[in-house]
């Protein structure tokens, strides 16, 4: 199992991205060394040139006869041969000083590089110049560099140690993060498993670090959250369904049986018929809403967005209402907001939305009561507030509310298909507004707040 995850990690894109820093880095650090080792040597062998050139320059100003005695007491003195010189005649013959062959040159005045054999001692590198004399006699003059080959042998091994080093290090850290990833993948796709077999509560799991793979799993919690409420939105919309719509549909099969069974006068089967078109009316008028609810959810009339003042809405959805609560003697009150209330969104829907929330609170509402429609606004949000004086929704409802279809036990024998805040949830969620049911005491709160649209 351990070495199976081992052949996996080189797929993984942290080792292939530690790979192509440690390439990045490597490529970096031979560049840097072979800078060094190029400007540190040039500038030993141009320290080296410079000497020759100065002892050159010394020479050939001296009287014949003191050079060849300068150059014989310096032979005899550089016991070590650091710095041998030697002056060879028109024809190359040994005149005086340590090095017995003229070597090889092409041009004079220049600086040279050869191997000394010296006799019954070890080989050593030299620098040398060769300068032709007045007198047609030829002065050498040398430095050995056994030093700078012994310092750039060092260099060279420094760069090898340090470059495998680095390889050695750069791939243990590779494969280190490759396994660190794979780990943290496995354990996401064990959760993506898991989820895929439908445990929906299941989420993928982060660090907290808010790294790239965090990131992706909150987007994706969030989806699965989102997934899993609508989900649960559709089980309760079709156990709703099942027991709300079964009914109106018992009652509508009923009248037609009742209708053909008996014989009817052209009175009382008009009266069935017009029973039973009732009643299909009312179904389809529930999936009406229900298709009208997809349709926002959908967000296909993020096209009509615009900038909305809610202080008209408001006054719009209490003038379109206030009949039917004189009807019943109860008192609605427009409380608008003294602030600008705007915010982007589809003017329409806000219209419905408010609509709706007006509708519950005068519906629920006893007979000579009140309902308030008050617009908040500050400098970062907008909303509208409807508070009403009725039974109010229990704490344990309060989510469900929203969901379709969902009427509580107190209020069955109402008329209404339980849509009404479901919509106003859709419109929520389209505009990305907040919904939150409170206490009013008495009565209930239901506010529908956004983000402000400054002008």
């Amino acid at each position: 199992m351990f070495s199976a995850h081992l052949r996996e990690i080189p797929r993984t894109i942290s080792f292939r991205t530690a790979l192509m820093f440690l390439a990045l880095f490597g490529c970096s650090f031979l560049a840097l060394f072979g800078y060094i080792y190029w400007q540190t040597t040039g500038y030993l062998k141009s320290e080296v040139d410079a000497s020759l050139y100065h002892q050159i320059d010394i020479r050939s100003r001296q009287a014949p006869a003191l050079r060849q005695q300068e150059i014989r007491q310096h032979t005899e003195q550089d016991t070590e041969s650091r710095t041998p010189h030697a002056l060879f005649s028109a024809d190359d013959q040994l005149i005086a000083g340590a090095i017995q062959t003229l070597p090889d040159f092409k041009r004079y005045d220049r600086p040279y590089q050869v191997v000394w054999h010296k006799q019954n001692e070890h080989s050593r590198p030299i620098r040398f110049m060769v300068h032709q004399l007045e007198n047609g006699q030829k002065l050498l003059v040398a430095q050995d560099i056994y030093d700078i080959h012994e310092f750039d042998e060092l260099l060279i091994n420094a760069l090898i140690s340090g470059g495998a080093l680095l390889v050695v290090v750069g791939l243990l850290g590779a494969i280190t993060l490759g396994y660190s990833a794979r780990r943290r993948l496995d354990a996401l796709s064990r959760s993506i498993e898991r989820i895929i077999e439908g445990d929906l509560s299941k989420r993928l799991p982060t660090r907290g670090n808010r790294d790239d793979i965090d990131r992706t799993a909150s987007v994706v919690n969030g989806m699965l959250d989102e997934l899993e409420r609508l989900m649960s939105e559709v089980k309760g919309v079709c156990d709703d369904i099942a027991h709300d719509l079964r009914t109106p549909l018992t009652r509508l099969i009923a009248g037609l049986e009742r209708a053909q069974r008996r014989s009817l006068s052209k009175d009382e089967y008009a009266t069935a018929i017009d029973s039973a078109i009732e009643e299909a009316m009312g179904l389809l008028q529930t999936f009406r809403a229900l298709l009208r609810i997809s349709e926002i959810e959908s967000s296909a009339r993020r096209s009509n967005f615009a900038m909305v003042d809610l202080n008209r809405i408001a006054a719009d959805a209490t003038e379109l209402f206030e009949p039917l609560a004189e009807e019943r003697g109860m008192t609605l009150e427009l409380v608008p907001s003294k602030k600008p209330a705007n915010l982007s969104g589809d003017p329409q829907l806000l219209f419905d939305a408010a609509c709706n929330l007006l509708d519950n609170a005068i519906k629920f509402s006893p007979d000579g009561g009140r309902v308030q429609v008050i617009v908040v606004a500050d400098a970062t949000h907008s909303g509208i507030r409807v508070k009403d004086n009725g039974p109010g929704i229990p704490q344990a409802e309060r989510e469900a509310v929203f969901r379709r279809l969902y009427r509580s036990e107190s209020s069955r024998h109402m008329a209404g298909n339980g849509l009404g805040l479901s919509m106003v949830s859709a419109v929520a969620r389209l505009h990305d507004m907040t919904l939150q049911v409170q206490d009013a005491q008495p009565g209930c709160q239901i506010d529908l707040v956004g983000k402000a649209l400054s002008v």
